[in-house]
């Protein structure tokens, strides 16, 4: 993972999936996830325990099979093992995924490489409320 990618991903990206968001404010998946929206990206929060809830005005769904138009970034706040069901349900609903994006501390090559080759770009371990402000400014 580059920084030009990085940059390439978060000027690009329009629309997110935030996998595992939560309606608690102390959060980190609801915090970045209210952050992205804060700075102009369409934030579609997904979690099958809080569905139905609101957060920071948008309403959770359950699953990325519900999320219509589709995303072009699914960003996962799940334990590192539990990213390759994710990534498959990514994949099957978003045939033009651009890119998928696992947060600090999660990573899982197995997922990534299968992402990859599908020709998504894949960036681990980072986090856009980081990232953002270090590359766009």
């Amino acid at each position: 993972m580059t920084d030009a990618l990085i940059k390439d991903v978060l000027t690009r990206t329009r629309r997110i999936a935030v996998v595992g968001v939560s309606p608690n404010p102390a959060r980190p998946s609801h915090y970045v996830s209210e952050y992205l929206a804060q700075k102009g990206y369409d934030v579609v929060p997904v979690n099958p325990v809080h569905a139905g809830k609101e957060v920071f005005g948008k309403t959770i769904v359950a699953t990325l099979a519900e999320i219509d138009p589709p995303v072009q970034m699914v960003d996962i706040f799940r334990r590192s093992e539990d990213v390759p069901p994710v990534v498959d349900e990514a994949l099957a609903a978003f045939p033009d995924l651009e890119t998928i994006w696992m947060q600090v501390g999660i990573t899982n090559a197995e997922a990534a490489a299968k992402a990859e080759a599908r020709g998504v770009d894949v960036i681990q371990d980072r986090c856009p409320k980081v990232e953002i402000p270090r590359l766009l400014g």
